[in-house]
């Protein structure tokens, strides 16, 4: 089988791979629970490409976030649930519903904060559509934060946990607020390590991260991309911890943390 521009290769490259008896015993082995943490990952990853530049391997990465697309459309059509075909056709539908400026009411030059309303109304009309096409019995559980995906990843969904909730007012209304109720978390967490309780320990540290997201909320940052900064922060000066240590013929295992932490502090006033 020889590589392709047309989508339909890649389709029947899935397809080959989990023939049963000729396949490949992984792929034949995953179900959607087990592949959606690869799913995750190559997203992280195409924003990783991203964040870097380096648009060779941003390529790559997009390549291998449409595999995760084809093998779960695999895995449904398997199933007698869905094809990509159906998967292709409902996004086309969406984003055409969505914009009605671009594909329907063309001589309309809407402003910016017109198209977001209008975008934020149509999603609440196909959410009732979904809601009204459920059992009675689901639709009556159907609650203000039920439309919070479960499977974000937890800062993501934290954020967006807040920010409903702060739609009906259940929110702080000065962030000097929320960093009480961080000293507040970090209180606690002081508490469970002289009792020694582990498992405190962790729920109280769950909620001293949910604190911590709910105020660079309040301050309108993105809690995600901060924390990208802080961890290329640390690469840059833990990485002069190395280079300061190799210049002197020496490693990260021969020096004490005294050292390191000396080396360290030299890296702040630089970085």
């Amino acid at each position: 089988m020889t590589p392709s521009r047309d989508i339909s290769r890649l389709l029947e490259i899935m397809a080959a791979l989990r023939t049963p008896a000729t396949g490949c015993p992984w792929h034949l082995e995953q179900d959607f629970a087990t592949i959606a943490p690869y799913t995750i990952e190559e997203a992280y990853e195409v924003a990783d490409a991203i964040a870097r530049g380096d648009l060779e391997d941003l390529r790559d990465e997009l390549g291998d976030l449409l595999l995760q697309v084809v093998f779960h459309a695999r895995m449904a059509e398997e199933q007698k649930a869905f094809s990509f075909g159906d998967v292709v056709e409902a996004i086309t539908r969406k984003m055409i519903r969505r914009h009605p400026h671009v594909f329907a009411d063309k001589d309309v030059r809407p402003t910016r904060s017109d198209v977001k309303g209008a975008w934020e109304r149509i999603k609440s009309e196909e959410k009732a559509e979904r809601a009204a096409s459920r059992s009675t019995e689901q639709a009556r559980h159907m609650g203000l934060l039920s439309g919070v995906k479960v499977g974000q990843p937890a800062l993501a969904r934290a954020l967006e946990l807040q920010r409903k909730a702060s739609t009906v007012g259940f929110d702080w209304n000065d962030p000097r607020a929320v960093l009480h109720k961080i000293r507040e978390e970090a209180d606690e967490i002081e508490a469970a390590l002289d009792r020694g309780d582990t498992g405190e320990l962790a729920e109280e540290t769950g909620d001293l991260m949910f604190a911590v997201v709910n105020l660079a909320r309040h301050f309108g940052a993105d809690p995600e991309l901060v924390l990208r900064g802080t961890n290329a922060k640390f690469e840059r000066r833990f990485g002069y911890i190395e280079r300061s240590l190799e210049s002197q013929g020496r490693s990260l295992n021969g020096a004490s943390l005294e050292e390191m932490d000396a080396l360290w502090n030299e890296a702040k006033g630089g970085t």
